[in-house]
């Protein structure tokens, strides 16, 4: 943790909807002019895309049939770590890009599935955003969570994050339903030891829940919309945060512990402005007064 060079991690599995919150981010950072740095997790991945389905093809054939993104030996774990330790130091650090499409390719000039270069971060900056599928990790030697002074879970029930990712994966890559329930089962050890105890690391936690059925989610024609849905929010320390505020501005709102809100699924985006605009600004005055 730093205060002169805060860093904000978020983290959730693939399919969680980590994504579509770093938009809320970004919007909240332009807004407040806060100048950010932002880093995707999949730049920290071991393989390119090719790479990747040789290592898992490896691995089968070596009787590991849960090799997967989610773990530590697909990852640069150590090279995340330090760069998280790094621009706490002094603000530097290196990274680079995965390219996901034919978008990003022409944007970066490489090929979809494989990385860029390594290249210094740029700067000066306000602070270092984060959004993967480590930014919370305790685990096998490493402590990122350690590094980071704002860390932000992205949460569905399991079936909710399952069927986002099997209508995200045949849908943008085209993936059958099959594929997708191989990759699920691959992944789920790693999972369980990776994924989820970061969730007692995070600060607050954003758990969808759909209130309709999702009782098998490989037959799920669509999402549930947030219509369909409420988002548990859940405060590892809830010292300082105003809840008759956030219950007076956020309608459907309730408390279901002392630590946690719920609210309707609709209003996911302005209560994640709300509660998170003011420690982001908080986060920047600390930096700025420290000089």
């Amino acid at each position: 943790m730093s205060i002169r060079h805060p860093i904000i991690s978020v983290t959730g599995s693939s399919g969680a909807g980590t994504t579509s919150v770093r938009q809320i981010f970004e919007h909240v950072f332009r807004r407040e002019g806060v100048n950010a740095v932002c880093i995707d997790g999949d730049a920290y991945h071991r393989y390119d895309r090719a790479q990747m389905k040789q290592a898992i093809a490896q691995a089968d054939k070596d009787g590991d049939h849960h090799f997967s993104h989610f773990g530590p030996h697909a990852n640069l774990l150590g090279e995340l770590q330090e760069l998280f330790r790094r621009y706490g130091d002094d603000g530097t650090g290196r990274t680079r890009h995965y390219v996901h499409d034919a978008g990003e390719a022409e944007h970066y000039g490489c090929p979809p599935g494989t990385f860029t270069p390594w290249e210094d971060l740029p700067g000066p900056s306000d602070l270092l955003f984060y959004e993967g599928l480590h930014g919370a990790v305790v685990a096998d030697g490493y402590d990122i969570a350690g590094h980071a002074d704002l860390k932000i879970g992205v949460v569905p029930v399991i079936n909710l994050e399952w069927i986002q990712k099997i209508h995200r994966d045949r849908t943008a890559r085209g993936y059958s339903t099959e594929d997708v329930m191989t990759t699920i089962l691959r992944r789920m050890p790693d999972y369980v030891r990776y994924i989820c105890p970061q969730f007692t690391q995070t600060d607050i936690n954003f758990q969808r829940v759909p209130t309709v059925d999702t009782s098998n989610p490989f037959i799920a024609r669509w999402i549930p919309t947030p219509d369909e849905s409420i988002v548990v929010i859940r405060f590892r320390n809830p010292r300082g945060i105003d809840f008759p505020y956030l219950l007076s501005m956020i309608a459907g709102s309730f408390m279901s512990r002392a630590n946690s809100i719920v609210i309707p699924g609709g209003k996911l985006d302005l209560a994640m402005q709300l509660i998170l605009t003011p420690l982001i600004l908080q986060l920047v005055e600390r930096k700025r007064r420290a000089g």
